[in-house]
């Protein structure tokens, strides 16, 4: 009796070796969450045409075991930064807004502008600066701003922002624009409204229309659904020893999430996706391009990802900055100046996108950590490091 064709197939699958599994970008963290100190992560890879790997490992609910996905949303803090500055870039493009224009240009009431030159815990003393904080400096950390105003407390969503922008505008500059770098929401807060007064719009629609809606970025979001909010990560942090992990809420925001009230906030207010982020991140890597479309001039992104800070960090070859809404680094180079190399931006639960032209890659790491115990710090670059090492050049 003759064997069939499939049993023959059988045998042969049998006695061929085993296929040795793809490697996963993603192993590389699950040592973090099997020590527990890291509850989850999505992260994903992907060049300037398309995602190479979106990856998940451990949970988006520790206590539930609910493991994370790659649809779950996360609330990406400062990596709206970025966001706010291209899209006011895009009205630099038109020729709407200079960036070495002063701000009071766009929002007068900043004109009566004044600096602390002396402060102490009994009296402070005022003077008119230098020069008035322009929108590079907005975009650069370099405004005299502080980080927030008084007003913007307990939370980072409570004031409209012609409301928020206007207590900036009756805070005294903490320096003299233009001489320092310091990381500031009010900076960026005051580029959102300027691209209010600029555009006719406001900053949530432009931001939807203009941004958005082109990059197909359909998850990002100021106020989460209540769909949304069932994929939302949840936050954790270490435990009171300092070791293992506990829940928090998202502090900075008002609840509940999903409220009209809560306010768009340019600085810090975004929720998204690690698929819309990378959106985001190749329209940077492909010099302003997404598919087909223009979203912003080769200039405005070499404005953005190009150090602005140079002068007012240390001089040392290598050394990282800060663009406009971009985290940079520089390269050194033995016949010339440093060149821009790879950039990104962070948020304040260890969400991060890092656009990297050498390797013409995008990674995008998604986690919800106000810190982590033990060596949970080293997760990210363990990604980076497995990301680069797989799909590298």
């Amino acid at each position: 009796m003759r064997p069939s064709l499939a049993f023959v197939f059988a045998l042969i699958a049998l006695a061929s070796p085993a296929r040795a599994a793809d490697p996963r970008v993603a192993d590389s963290l699950q040592p973090f969450v099997e020590k527990n100190q890291l509850a989850g992560a999505v992260v994903l890879v992907a060049s300037p045409d398309k995602v190479l790997t979106v990856e998940t490992v451990g949970f988006a609910d520790r206590e539930t075991k609910t493991a994370m996905k790659p649809d779950n949303l996360f609330w990406i803090a400062s990596m709206t930064k970025p966001m706010t500055a291209a899209a006011l870039m895009m009205l630099v493009d038109e020729g709407k807004v200079a960036l070495d224009d002063p701000v009071e240009k766009y929002l007068p009431e900043f004109k009566p502008q004044w600096m602390i030159a002396f402060q102490d815990k009994d009296a402070v003393l005022l003077k008119k600066p230098t020069r008035v904080p322009t929108v590079r400096d907005c975009l650069r950390h370099t405004s005299g701003m502080p980080f927030v105003s008084a007003l913007e407390s307990p939370t980072i969503d409570k004031l409209l922002l012609k409301d928020a922008v206007g207590s900036y505008a009756i805070t005294p500059l903490q320096y003299e624009p233009g001489t320092k770098y310091v990381y500031s929401n009010a900076g960026i807060n005051t580029a959102g409204r300027i691209i209010e007064v600029a555009s006719g719009l406001s900053y949530e629609d432009f931001m939807a229309k203009r941004l958005f809606a082109p990059l197909g970025m359909t998850e990002t979001t100021w106020r989460p659904t209540s769909e949304q909010q069932k994929r939302l990560a949840k936050t954790y942090r270490p435990g009171k020893d300092g070791k293992g992990l506990e829940a928090m809420p998202i502090s900075p925001l008002a609840y509940p999430l999903g409220d009209p009230t809560r306010h768009p906030c340019p600085g810090g207010g975004l929720f998204s996706t690690a698929k819309d982020v990378a959106a985001f991140g190749q329209m940077i890597l492909r010099g302003g391009m997404y598919g087909e479309k223009r979203l912003l001039s080769e200039a405005s992104i070499r404005a953005m990802t190009g150090t602005q800070t140079n002068t007012l960090l240390d001089k040392a070859k290598g050394e990282s900055g800060y663009g406009l809404g971009l985290s940079t680094t520089r390269k050194a180079k033995a016949d010339g100046p440093a060149v821009a190399g790879p950039c990104g931006h962070g948020g304040a639960f260890a969400t991060n996108v890092w656009i990297n032209p050498d390797s013409k890659l995008v990674t995008v790491y998604m986690v919800q950590h106000a810190g982590f115990p033990g060596d949970g710090g080293k997760a990210r670059p363990a990604f980076e490091k497995a990301a680069a090492d797989i799909f590298g050049k």
